[in-house]
């Protein structure tokens, strides 16, 4: 067995840092920027200048910006409709952290993987605090989840749909 090297070094310090972000998101349903943009500026320039970065400096800054984009514009659009808020900024700064470390293309896995297990954990985090299907409940946990999954295992999703079609 080898030695742990940079990169396995980094890896546990970004899920040691999801699994604090999860933590505090339960507990205060909040997920502070002081941990986040960091995170997010983190990602960005530790894929600009290692030469073992999860992914190239342009994926890694379009994954920032999709990530927070796409939870925004699903925040406002349900806004719209309902007049309150769907998902906290503080989730859409996390899928942005996300994004700048992993890249743009792991969003879509991240996404799928934190959906599911948000609403099978959400179920049962409701029903745990004994409230109503209709009260808010912290997804930032099950981002984080996704999102060590998809950093240990890159492209799994993908690599499991595609390999059952072929």
């Amino acid at each position: 067995m080898s030695p742990p090297n940079n990169i396995d070094l980094i890896r546990v310090i970004l899920i040691l840092i999801l699994l604090y972000l999860s933590y505090i998101d339960v507990r205060t349903f909040r997920l502070p920027d002081l941990i986040t943009l960091p995170l997010i500026v983190a990602g960005i320039v530790f894929n600009y200048f290692s030469h073992s970065g999860f992914v190239d400096i342009a994926n890694s800054v379009i994954g920032a910006f999709i990530g927070y984009g796409f939870l925004w514009l699903l925040n406002n659009l349900y806004r719209l409709f309902k007049d309150q808020n769907g998902i906290g900024m503080g989730d859409a700064k996390l899928l942005a952290a996300l994004g700048a470390w992993l890249g743009w293309t792991a969003l879509p896995s991240i996404l799928l993987i934190a959906s599911i297990t948000g609403v099978i954990g959400g179920m049962a985090y409701l029903k745990w605090q004994k409230q109503s299907s209709r009260q808010a409940f912290p997804f930032g946990p099950f981002l984080a989840f996704a999102g060590i999954i998809e950093l240990l295992w890159p492209q799994i999703i993908p690599s499991l749909l595609l390999g059952k079609l072929s």
